[in-house]
């Protein structure tokens, strides 16, 4: 009888506090975990590119209580912004929430220097590559493609670990001598003449047809060469 005594206490305190034995206790390391994979799974990468999430660490003063539920997260402001706040929740009889600020790096892959660049230098496999760079420190029209400059020459000095934007560089500059290829669907001839302005792949640039003198207005087809449809 004595036994049956005890045990019903026991079972009406258990019964008054159900899910108290049931709460977990999250600790800094557990929440930031938490936080970043809602993150991977929340903002894609942009296209083309890399996405990375620097998360500020919790101040270790702050006590995290227990939660008797899963833990929510969500991200009240827009996410295409660098520095948003993650909002992380626990919506149990005694909730709480907290805010974990996040730096967000969108990088792409890009076109940059290996070495310091002098103008009128040739651009070549030893001294362009490709990394990724942070969005925010591209200035300029992004070049992707290594194939698309090379043989170009740059137009001012670039620095070491500096990204290659056509304003700085030409697959054809000002006062080179180039081939004018002039063609219709039946024939193909070739001549010289002198770049009046520089350019790029695919840009109109003037030239001067060193036979003819005539001034023209070829497309740029490819390093030193130049193409006009008749």
């Amino acid at each position: 009888m004595s036994a049956i005594k005890v045990f019903l206490p026991i079972m009406y305190f258990a019964a008054l506090f159900p899910l108290v034995s049931s709460a977990t206790t999250w600790n800094s390391a557990y929440i930031e975990s938490f936080t970043k994979t809602y993150l991977k799974d929340n903002i894609s990468a942009p296209s083309g590119g890399r996405i990375s999430f620097n998360i500020a660490n919790i101040d270790p003063r702050i006590r995290i209580k227990p939660c008797q539920v899963p833990l929510k997260a969500n991200i009240p402001e827009n996410t295409n912004r660098r520095n948003i706040n993650v909002k992380i929740t626990c919506e149990d009889s005694t909730s709480w929430q907290m805010y974990l600020p996040v730096k967000i790096e969108r990088t792409f892959a890009v076109v940059v220097t290996t070495s310091t660049i002098e103008k009128g230098d040739v651009l070549t496999k030893q001294n362009i590559d490709i990394a990724y760079i942070a969005n925010n420190k591209i200035r300029g029209e992004k070049l992707t493609n290594i194939n698309a400059v090379l043989g170009s020459k740059a137009e001012k000095r670039i620095g070491k670990e500096r990204t290659i934007t056509r304003k700085n560089v030409c697959l054809v500059c000002k006062g080179d001598t180039i081939t004018i290829i002039a063609k219709t669907e039946n024939f193909m001839i070739k001549t010289k003449g002198t770049a009046l302005s520089s350019g790029n792949l695919n840009q109109q640039i003037r030239v001067k047809n060193s036979r003819s003198g005539r001034i023209i207005k070829p497309t740029i087809s490819a390093v030193n060469q130049v193409t006009i449809i008749l």
